[in-house]
């Protein structure tokens, strides 16, 4: 049991979002007043009212009082604690800490190896359910009234993102046996979306093998605090994009980080070009077709309201993956796999309509366990995992205080905090945020 001598306070910190913080701090309460001594329990003030002969020197005198408080295991370790952190984030579940001795070989040996297994007739499924509701959804747009357009958009919008989820398992290799099937279709997926297949399959592999490390991960990173105090002119622009527009953050990940050669290893590039110029040749094919039968306002019904439902999808799938204020990215020196892709992964349900189009994609733990896993199969490998390591994972639905906490929270990195709101950093300029808790529901 550890002890600590005098007082010792474990104190708790954190609003109502903010995540709390252990911080241990040593009060020693020794405070001296002369001629005070404190023994069995009577205190006895100087030695001027004691006789010469019951004088004692003060050099002869040993006072030795032991105390031992024993220290109340870390609030992250509590069941109740963490019970508590659910419901102030939005989390059915928060998983208890991944011990340090766990590999994630460990987790993966644990599934099922059905689950591995692929189904050209599940796989093809998906590409029909896909295909379908799309072509469902461009009529809906064609016949649908203004006031509904909305409602087309919204459907139009998550069946294309289902697209993207075949390409995503085409990439991962778990869509077919036959490699030259997945990149044909994998290319062919991401069309419609102006999607470059191999540069972020490239990116997307990254992603997964650095998952929540700091300066590695390909996906979504913390703001850090020098930068952010160091570009004045550009601070408005990071406030709203971690803020209000976070959930279209994707098309700034898609713009920056899939067109430019530089950015990739030689060895990548002719597979690079490839899909850049199937792209292009889609935007200069594609686009001109629409605008001739339908108009510019066509064009921006059947393919830029639906391609930004589609982002919104994606910006929001990704950062509900992996961003919590418990969730924390780490530097690669003290970064463990397990813990990042079991703990540091989030298993998130929505409307079963948005699963069934999006092919079960947030059904998300598994999938950072073994990319290698069909989205068919993920639904029965989650089921394994909850069986052996339930206690570990972080589980919610989609709820309006998630999404609340993320917006308004999850911002600046933060060693001790893992995220410092924009509030804190630079209040003066956080409105947008202080609006966000102002008008975002807060239930559950």
């Amino acid at each position: 049991m550890a002890c600590t001598s005098a007082n010792s306070l474990l104190q708790l910190k954190g609003s109502s979002h903010h995540r709390p913080v252990l911080n241990f701090r040593r009060n020693i309460a020794t405070h001296y007043s002369p001629g005070l001594l404190k023994s069995d329990g009577l205190i006895h003030k100087g030695f001027r009212h004691q006789s010469p002969k019951h004088f004692v020197p003060r050099n002869k005198v040993t006072v030795i009082r032991a105390v031992a408080i024993p220290v109340e295991p870390a609030p992250v370790e509590s069941v109740e604690y963490r019970k508590q952190l659910a419901e102030r984030y939005g989390f059915e579940q928060i998983g208890e800490p991944l011990p340090d001795n766990v590999t994630l070989k460990d987790v993966i040996t644990s599934l099922p190896k059905k689950v591995f297994e692929i189904d050209d007739v599940k796989a093809w499924k998906t590409v029909l359910i896909s295909a379908t509701s799309y072509a469902l959804g461009l009529l809906m747009i064609s016949k649908a009234p203004w006031y509904l357009l909305p409602l087309a958009w919204a459907w139009t919008g998550t069946a294309v993102t289902g697209f993207f989820v075949i390409g995503h398992d085409c990439a991962h290799k778990s869509f077919s046996t036959n490699k030259l099937v997945e990149d044909i279709v994998g290319t062919l997926a991401f069309l419609p979306l102006i999607y470059p297949y191999e540069p972020w399959r490239f990116k997307h592999d990254k992603h997964h093998a650095k998952t929540n490390m700091l300066k590695e991960d390909t996906a979504w990173q913390p703001v850090w605090k020098d930068e952010f105090e160091s570009k004045p002119l550009l601070r408005k622009a990071i406030i709203f994009g971690y803020g209000p527009f976070r959930c279209w953050m994707s098309i700034a990940h898609w713009l920056v980080c899939h067109f430019n050669l530089k950015t990739f290893r030689p060895n990548e590039i002719k597979r690079v070009k490839i899909s850049l110029a199937c792209v292009f040749a889609f935007m200069a094919i594609g686009w001109p077709l629409i605008i001739y039968k339908t108009g510019i306002m066509g064009w921006i019904k059947f393919w830029l309201m639906p391609w930004l439902g589609y982002h919104f999808w994606m910006s929001t799938f990704t950062m509900v993956h992996h961003t919590a204020p418990h969730i924390p990215f780490k530097y690669s020196e003290e970064w463990n796999a397990a813990q990042a892709q079991l703990n540091g992964t989030v298993h998130c349900a929505y409307p079963q309509w948005i699963e069934v189009l999006c092919h079960d994609i947030n059904v998300h733990i598994p999938h950072h366990i073994s990319p290698k896993i069909p989205s068919y199969n993920l639904r029965a490998a989650h089921k394994s995992l909850q069986e052996n390591w339930g206690k570990y994972l972080n589980e919610a639905s989609w709820n309006w205080r998630l999404m609340k906490t993320i917006l308004t929270v999850c911002h600046v990195y933060d060693k001790e905090q893992n995220y410092v709101s924009f509030e804190e950093v630079a209040p003066e300029e956080s409105n947008s945020i202080k609006f966000l808790k102002e008008v975002m529901p807060d239930y559950a």
